[in-house]
């Protein structure tokens, strides 16, 4: 994904490409190669101010200040706007996960991934132990107790013995919790990705790329109605 070079209409005006959130860092992590520079925290940087990466580039966007790349593209010039995108996403609140969910944004966009929601996955109830032998393969048992019973037989008088209670341990795989777990995950991911959407429009500081409103669906597990 190459962004073409800025097309000049009457009087100067450049016209951007028009990029989803999810398409934008696609480019700027798998195409453009950009890496993420983690603020330190404050009580780690003797130094430090307390102000994020993208803090430092929106005061260079205020001053008319351009933002140097290619200083972690290997053997090439890493774009500025991925550059901007790439410090948009290390500045994420840690209400939503902060650098955990910075890094896991970059890594999935660097993959080209969406987290996997689990499309299709129903909860089925299946064995926990499975057998096999020469008849195929069922379901195994385990003793749960035992019961004694009364058996009576034309010949002899009434006897007394102990059968044991027989039972099919099961669960249910995928498990129900394992779904929610992932569909959260999807949800937290795409609130990210909002966040760092409305930051890059906010900003005004990419040169060539227009991030639009477009996300990726929001809970598509829920199937939508005609």
């Amino acid at each position: 994904m190459t962004l073409p070079r800025p097309v000049s209409r009457a009087g100067g005006t450049k016209v951007k490409r028009a990029l989803g959130v999810q398409a934008a860092l696609e480019w700027a992590f798998r195409v453009e190669k950009a890496q993420l520079e983690l603020p330190l925290r404050q009580d780690m940087n003797e130094e430090g101010s307390g102000f994020g990466l993208e803090y430092v580039l929106l005061q260079r966007a205020a001053l008319g200040c351009k933002i140097d790349g290619g200083q972690h593209k290997i053997g090439g010039y890493t774009h500025e706007d991925a550059e901007v995108i790439a410090a948009t996403v290390a500045g994420l609140p840690d209400s939503l996960g902060g650098k955990r969910m910075a890094i896991r944004v970059a890594e999935l966009a660097r993959a080209g991934l969406t987290p996997d929601w689990m499309p299709s996955a129903v909860p089925r109830c299946v064995p926990t132990i499975v057998k096999k032998n020469q008849h195929g393969t069922h379901a195994g048992t385990v003793v749960v107790g035992t019961v004694r019973i009364r058996t009576r037989s034309p010949r002899t008088r009434d006897n007394w013995k102990t059968v044991e209670i027989l039972a099919c341990p099961v669960t249910f795989s995928p498990h129900p919790k394992q779904i929610e777990a992932a569909r959260r995950d999807y949800d937290t991911w795409r609130q990210a990705l909002g966040c760092v959407r409305d930051g890059l429009i906010a900003g005004g500081m990419l040169r060539e790329v227009d991030v639009t409103e477009t996300m990726p669906r929001d809970r598509p597990w829920q199937r939508r109605c005609a």
